[in-house]
């Protein structure tokens, strides 16, 4: 299997915001039953979206395709892959509604989440990764900033990063944000998270990094967005949300998946200075956690 076989669903997933409005219907039967997409003629496959056999040949060539013949072929590939990576959980269809038991839900978060996560490793930009390591090594500080749940993910990056010595400030508000944006320079890096890389406050803040000198690091799950625009590195999720999309339930752990991997690779590059800043912090803890018992 190819590298586009493998990557097909989450290509499409990532490009459904920019898509004409009958591309996007096309993408959104191939994302809900793709097994089922895959064998319907670009005929059939235009009638049941409502749209014109010249907007399929329109789609697939934006994936990537000349041919349709070779897209089928990919994307029967990608359902085989998630079928194989999903055989250990509960088998479940469909998205979260009305209905749904209890067991249902935790099905349906549980194959949500490990696909957002196992998509994410699959699609990560190896090089890009390299690079927002290598930019928060030399950092002589590092600013954090996301809106609603991926505030959230942006103070877990700040406090991984503070916990091996590393000089992290995480903002939750976006006007001191963007002033201390603005107090960044040459050697400082500027971080912003954004499900969708279109919220306006997050891109913001990066745009004026940028422009006081700092180097700037988007975590996004849709790398054509204003903030991925903004940034001199973009780290990729490919997270499947649901209509509980509020709920920021596969972005938010996909984008603490970046963080892990993005936090661990700056910890394994200076090992000895991180695994006694490590020590250190977690005698501090535990010692305050006993004292408290006794």
């Amino acid at each position: 299997m190819g590298e586009d076989a493998e990557t097909l669903l989450i290509r499409i997933r990532a490009a459904m915001p920019a898509l004409r409005p009958s591309e996007r219907r096309i993408a959104h039967e191939f994302v809900t039953d793709p097994a089922a997409a895959a064998n319907l003629s670009i005929a059939a496959l235009a009638a049941r979206c409502e749209t014109s056999t010249t907007s399929v040949v329109r789609f697939y060539q934006r994936m990537g395709y000349a041919h349709y013949k070779d897209f089928r072929i990919d994307l029967t590939r990608a359902v085989a892959r998630e079928e194989l990576a999903t055989s250990s959980l509960p088998e479940v269809s469909g998205d979260i509604d009305r209905h749904d038991s209890l067991e249902g839900i935790v099905s349906k978060v549980a194959m949500n989440e490990t696909m957002s996560i196992a998509d994410t490793a699959r699609s990560l930009d190896m090089d890009a990764l390299a690079e927002a390591v290598r930019l928060l090594l030399a950092a002589r500080r590092i600013d954090s900033f996301g809106v609603g749940a991926s505030a959230l993910v942006s103070l877990d990056l700040q406090q991984k990063l503070s916990r091996i010595g590393r000089t992290a400030i995480n903002w939750h508000d976006a006007h001191s944000a963007w002033t201390s944006a603005a107090t960044l320079a040459p050697g400082c890096v500027a971080v912003a998270v954004s499900h969708t890389g279109a919220t306006v406050d997050t891109v913001e803040f990066l745009s004026i990094a940028r422009k006081s000198g700092a180097a700037t690091v988007a975590i996004t799950n849709f790398g054509d967005s204003p903030l991925a625009a903004a940034a001199d590195v973009t780290l990729t999720t490919a997270a499947r949300e649901t209509k509980f999309r509020s709920g920021a339930l596969g972005s938010r752990i996909a984008q603490l998946m970046v963080v892990d991997c993005l936090f661990t690779g700056v910890a394994q590059a200076s090992y000895d200075v991180s695994m006694e800043a490590l020590r250190n912090t977690y005698e501090v803890v535990h010692d305050r956690v006993v004292r408290k018992r006794s």
